[in-house]
């Protein structure tokens, strides 16, 4: 029934400011690009990341709760496959997002860690032995 991730969407009301952010962060602009929504294909399995204008907060646009609504980081925890954990959390700190959950070595050779973007979303990190399996095992296919 779950076939894989589809589109991850995070909300912004500085569509501008989220645009310049997760344009240096991904090193790509967004493939698409509206008023009401921006998306980028990103990492091995050309993966959808989009931002949605907070001002769609609440209309059939809308994927996820607005954190801002509510107050606090909201929606589900995704994490991003990175290949060092540590080095990811510094970088994205550095640009501005804050620590949401440090790194953790959850064991068998798995990290997690997370930040809050500016704009209050949950961007969650993993360092998973078990997507580069998956990777290396799909080399080579069609």
């Amino acid at each position: 029934m779950l076939r894989g991730l589809s589109t991850t969407a995070f909300y912004s009301p500085d569509f501008e400011a989220t645009k310049r952010w997760y344009t240096e962060l991904f090193g790509i602009p967004p493939y698409m690009d509206t008023p009401a929504y921006m998306e980028w294909r990103i990492g091995d399995y050309q993966h959808e990341f989009g931002v949605i204008h907070s001002q769609y907060a609440g209309t059939p646009l809308a994927m996820t709760p607005d954190p801002a609504t509510i107050g606090r980081p909201a929606g589900a925890m995704i994490h991003w496959h990175v290949d060092d954990v540590p080095a990811a959390v510094e970088r994205l700190v550095a640009m501005g997002a804050k620590e949401h959950d440090p790194v953790h070595d959850r064991g068998d050779g798995f990290i997690t860690a997370s930040v809050i973007d500016p704009w209050g979303n949950v961007l969650g990190l993993m360092y998973n032995p078990h997507y580069l399996e998956i990777l290396a095992s799909m080399k080579g296919t069609s």
